[in-house]
This record gives C-alpha cells, sequence and structure tokens, in this order.
C-alpha cells in the first residue's frame, strides 16, 4: 500500500510528453502504452488542463476503456494563466472533467506554486476551494506541484498544512543544484510529512542523453540497461515517494521504464555510490559557477535576467540541446519579465555585487552568442 491509503506502484505516466501524429496527439499509440501499463500493474496517470489534449487524449486512452476504480488520475490547476478572476480560475476544474469525462480526480494539484505564480492561488481563494471539493468527493487527495526555493517551499506548508501531498522536480542531475535545489526542496516536504511525486526525474529528457562522460559511469557498470533507467531509479530510490512521473513519449520508452520498474525494489549500496560518480562527472563540466543569489539583479540597473540566462548557459554546456536551453532563457528571463543578455549596457556593477566573483559580462557575451542569435 502506498502513500495516502492508495495501492499506487512506483512508476507513474506523466501525459505531458505524448507521442504525435501528424501534428497531434496519436491516441492509438496512447492506448497501446496505457495496456501495457495497466498489463504490468501501474495504475497512477498525470495530467493538467493545461497540457494541449492531454485530458482528452487520456479519456480516450484510459477512462473510457477501464473500469474508473482501477486506476488513479491526477490532473492540476494553473490559475496563473489567462485567469483574471477567481471564477475563471475555478472553471478549470469543471473543463478538467468534462475532458476527460473521469468523475472525479484521486489527486489534484494547484499547479507549479513558487515566485509570483503563487499569489493567484492566494487571490483566488484556491486553498478552500480545493477542501471543498474536496469534501463534496470530487477530489480523493488534494496537493501543489512547486517549481522554487525550499525556503518558499517552507512557507507555504507552514500556511497549508491541510495540504496532502507535494509534487517536486527531483533527479540526481538537480539534486546538489543550486538553481534547482531537488534535495532542498525533498527534505522540507519530508519534515512537514508530506509524502512526494516527483516529477522531471530524466530532467526533460536530458538524463537519458547526458554527457558522454556521465554515460561512461553508467555503461560501464549495466551496459544492458538504458541510462535514463538510472536517473527513473534513483528517484524511486527516495523514502516517502508516492510514485515517480515519466513523461513517456512512445511505446518503447514504455518498454524500457516497465522493464526496471516493474519488481522494483530499491538500489544497491554498489548502485548508489555509482550515482554519485555520475554526479561528480556532471560537476566537472564547466558551468558557470552561479549559485542563483541574485545579489547582481539587485544592482543591475537595466534589469537583466543574469542568473536565469546563466542556468540557460549551463543546460547548453552540461546536455548539448540548444533547443532546450533557448526554452530555458525564455522561461527565466522573459518569462520572468527581466530584460534579455544582449539588453546588457556594460556597466559592471553586477560583477561588483557577485560574491562568487563571475566575469558576469563577459558570460553574457557567451549567451548573446550561443542562445540569442
Amino acid at each position: 500500500m502506498g502513500y495516502l491509503g492508495e495501492e499506487i506502484k512506483k512508476l507513474g505516466f506523466g501525459l505531458m510528453r505524448l507521442p504525435q501524429k501528424d501534428g497531434a496527439i496519436d491516441v492509438e499509440q496512447v492506448k497501446e502504452m496505457v495496456d501495457l501499463f495497466m498489463d504490468a500493474g501501474f495504475t497512477y496517470f498525470d495530467t493538467a488542463w493545461a497540457y494541449a489534449g492531454s485530458e482528452d487524449a487520456i479519456r480516450q486512452a484510459l477512462v473510457e476503456r477501464y473500469p474508473r476504480e482501477r486506476y488513479q488520475l491526477a490532473t492540476k490547476n494553473a490559475a496563473w494563466i489567462d485567469c483574471k478572476t477567481k471564477e475563471e480560475a475555478y472553471a478549470q476544474f469543471d473543463t478538467s472533467l468534462a475532458q476527460t469525462g473521469a468523475g472525479y480526480f484521486d489527486f489534484y494539484l494547484l499547479h507549479n506554486l513558487g515566485e509570483g505564480r503563487s499569489q493567484y492561488f492566494d487571490d483566488y481563494e484556491m486553498w478552500d476551494w480545493i477542501q471543498e471539493k474536496k469534501r463534496a468527493g470530487l477530489i480523493k487527495h488534494a496537493g501543489f506541484s512547486f517549481h522554487s526555493t525550499p525556503e518558499e517551499l517552507e512557507e507555504i506548508l507552514d500556511a497549508h498544512p491541510e495540504m496532502e501531498f507535494v509534487q517536486l522536480q527531483i533527479n540526481y542531475g538537480d539534486w546538489e543544484n543550486p538553481a534547482v535545489q531537488s534535495r532542498a526542496c525533498y527534505e522540507v516536504a519530508r519534515e512537514h510529512g508530506k509524502p512526494v511525486i516527483i516529477m522531471e526525474p530524466v530532467k526533460g529528457g536530458m538524463l537519458a542523453t547526458p554527457p558522454q562522460s556521465v554515460e561512461k559511469v553508467l555503461k560501464e557498470v549495466e551496459p544492458e540497461s538504458s541510462v535514463a533507467s538510472w536517473a527513473i531509479r534513483f528517484a524511486a530510490d527516495l523514502e516517502g515517494i508516492i510514485t515517480v512521473l515519466s513523461g513517456m513519449s512512445n511505446v518503447e520508452q514504455m518498454r524500457d521504464n516497465l522493464s526496471y520498474m516493474k519488481d522494483f525494489t530499491g538500489l544497491t549500496e554498489s548502485q548508489k555510490t555509482v550515482l554519485r560518480q555520475a554526479r561528480e562527472e556532471l560537476r566537472k563540466m564547466p558551468l558557470i559557477p552561479c549559485t542563483t543569489c541574485d545579489y547582481c539583479a539587485k544592482v543591475c540597473p537595466t534589469g537583466i535576467g543574469i542568473s536565469g540566462s546563466f542556468t540557460a548557459m549551463n543546460y547548453l554546456t552540461l546536455y548539448n540541446d540548444l533547443g532546450a536551453a533557448k526554452n530555458q532563457e525564455d522561461w527565466l528571463v522573459k518569462g520572468h519579465g527581466l530584460k534579455r543578455a544582449d539588453e546588457c549596457v556594460d556597466c559592471g556593477e553586477c560583477e561588483k555585487a557577485c560574491p562568487q566573483h563571475i566575469p558576469i559580462r563577459e558570460n553574457l557575451a557567451k549567451v548573446c552568442e550561443a542562445l540569442l542569435k
């Protein structure tokens, strides 16, 4: 039996990156993936109002084909997306019910809390609203997903101890990453006695194709195992976990995940040592040593998104994925209302404030060359 009284195995099907065909979700392939997943004894499915087409696809592939009591379905409310009133935010729930046809949700999440996004849930009184839905039997378990600092997570859990679980970005690449602070956020959740659902265990697919030095460490020990399997198993081995969401995009990924998670009982000490070695290889990469303290941002007269630019540049260095790095830069800089690196006026005030003594202007120039052309 899993946490919160639900019988849930340690692998969940994340429905954010479903297979595509002719520009739309390939529902027939999703049906095959759902069948493989269910046949292996796994039952947790995670979608969201904000995942275009996902709720409708899972209605066709799962809800209309399996008895409701055989699976758990989770979805999410993103009140910070295009909602000007609380009624518009509440309407996302009704839309999700209609699109999934599920009747109720086993797990319902206030989605992507952190930074300025948290304020919407406060302003729209959604903490009380979600409890009302639970009392009405439309939600079995209420929680939230979170992308921010451990300090902010502490504040939210102090203010809302009634929330039953937390969904966090956790993977071995971000475990000690100062920009993500996976470990610190996980520890805050556990200190509050909250079970954790893990998202991004493979970091959006990046840990399926890590730097060659990391892959070498993993393949030398288990040449027959996929590199991605190490990331999933790292997450599933943590204590207090409800399930680990894997955003599988095709049947092959589904078969691979099932092959090592069907009978997963935990990592051996030698496997944990190998993962520590993999993290050490990641640390050797020539990254910009930014800790996202943002002292530089406080003195920048232009309002450049310095730490976000550096996080995106480090993505490019680590994973050689230009598209993902550009997406990171767009979200962490423009998405947060900040100016881009190419608007730097070269005043140097940031470098005087940086406790890491980073040559910020030089690195911003590299960001412009690599990500903004």
